[in-house]
């Protein structure tokens, strides 16, 4: 990771969409698909899948705070994903697929409590948020075959749903 870069670490159901989504803002440096919040070390998809290991797919996400703020970032992550489906996005089901912003900093905490609190007020989602909001652990890079899916493969079939209007 370069100096003056940062990370930023989501978990908002299927990785490949959620990676293809941050990739496309200018500011973001690098993604990286991988596993986090769960209970072992080096995870694979298959382990991952079984629902048994507690781990959450996810994008960690290196950025310049100087191009793209954290703030920025985190209004991505509410718009790309429904955050009121426990365990769930679309037809994925399982707690790989939760809603998740695990925060690097106590400030990145901060702005991440304090969004989730804006967006429930804001009366835009029909359903109460289910986001966990929790300190970042340790990142389990996945398998080559899932880095950049959606740039290698043009597309695939995650599902994607905007829920705010």
């Amino acid at each position: 990771m370069n100096k003056n870069t940062q990370l930023a670490t989501f978990a908002a159901g299927c990785f490949w969409g959620v990676e293809e989504a941050f990739r496309q803002i200018k500011g973001v440096t690098s993604t990286v698909v991988g596993y986090t919040g769960g209970k072992f070390e080096n995870p694979t998809y298959h382990d991952v899948c079984s629902n048994k290991t507690g781990h959450a797919e996810a994008v960690q996400v290196e950025y310049d705070p100087i191009e793209v703020s954290y703030e920025k970032l985190v209004e991505v992550f509410w718009s790309i994903h429904n955050p009121t489906t426990l365990d769930r996005q679309g037809p994925d089901i399982g707690s790989q697929y939760r809603s998740m912003i695990a925060f690097h900093t106590l400030e990145q905490e901060q702005i991440a409590r304090n969004s989730k609190e804006s967006l429930e007020k804001s009366g835009r989602l029909k359903n109460k948020i289910v986001t966990e909001i929790v300190l970042a652990s340790a990142f389990y890079q996945a398998e080559e075959y899932h880095q950049k899916y959606y740039m290698k493969m043009g597309g695939g079939s995650c599902y994607t749903h905007p829920v705010m209007e």
